[in-house]
């Protein structure tokens, strides 16, 4: 698929389900089962009930804020923020001196989670729109880039990659979770769009994974490996289960600048 229409059908999947035109049916979106979910991951019922309600739109598939090391003071890029879900949590880590800036480019999103910011009371937290691969903003002006279950919607990794390490001071840290494949999946899966935007088609292979992310310049690579996660999210989403899934998982992984 070309990259820019990757993108508009991107953008359409994500826009209805910030509206609220779409829940369930693919890997990412399963807001009925949205806290559970979250759960699974390792978020805590006091973390989730501090947020405003529909920031948590059920689009994790791991938990970045536990590799990214937030104090008070730092500076945080949330990549493809979304509602604001991990954006929220990480301002109120960072506060009072730091923030945190939430880059989407899905203009519902931004509209839900500049609205979940007021909501919250938080100040020290903004959310513009962009694309991944190329971010608007300027270099070294972040101590920690997260992300949460995006990275394997970008049509070229390897040049957003590149963006978060040159956003990143040196010595700033990546927190990112994913979905992975432990092998190369059937070629049905890569050309299945639902696949694709249900954040299955377009995930990477663990290795490749991690050699595009050591050729971007990171270095120091944590990885968490969580195969029964992506089982949990397709039986909680309903979708059909796609060839090869025993090889699929949900990951984090960090890595430093």
């Amino acid at each position: 698929m070309e990259q820019i229409e990757l993108k508009s059908v991107v953008q359409d999947r994500y826009s209805a389900v910030a509206e609220g035109r779409a829940q369930c049916g693919a890997l990412c979106g399963c807001s009925d089962n949205a806290e559970l979910l979250a759960q699974s991951f390792g978020y805590t019922r006091d973390e989730l009930r501090a947020l405003p309600d529909g920031a948590n739109l059920g689009l994790s598939c791991g938990k970045p804020l536990a590799l990214a090391n937030l104090a008070p003071g730092l500076v945080v890029v949330d990549l493809g923020s979304g509602a604001g879900f991990d954006a929220l949590q990480a301002a109120a880590k960072v506060w009072p001196t730091g923030r945190v800036i939430g880059v989407d480019m899905t203009n519902a999103m931004l509209a839900r989670a500049r609205a979940n910011a007021i909501a919250a009371g938080l100040d020290n937290v903004e959310f513009v729109q962009g694309d991944i691969e190329q971010l608007p903003l300027p270099d070294a002006v972040a101590d920690v880039a997260i992300s949460n279950c995006v990275l394997n919607l970008c049509a070229d990794k390897d040049r957003a990659f590149r963006e978060i390490y040159r956003v990143l001071r040196p010595g700033g840290r990546l927190a990112v979770s994913d979905m992975a494949w432990e092998v190369e999946p059937p070629p049905e899966v890569r050309r299945d769009l639902e696949a694709i935007v249900g954040c299955i088609g377009g995930a990477l292979v663990l290795d490749d994974y991690v050699s595009r992310l050591t050729q971007a310049g990171f270095r120091e690579i944590q990885i968490e490996k969580r195969p029964e996660m992506a089982r949990a999210m397709i039986e909680l989403s309903g979708v059909r289960p796609p060839p090869g899934v025993e090889q699929l998982f949900s990951v984090t992984l960090a890595a430093v600048k």
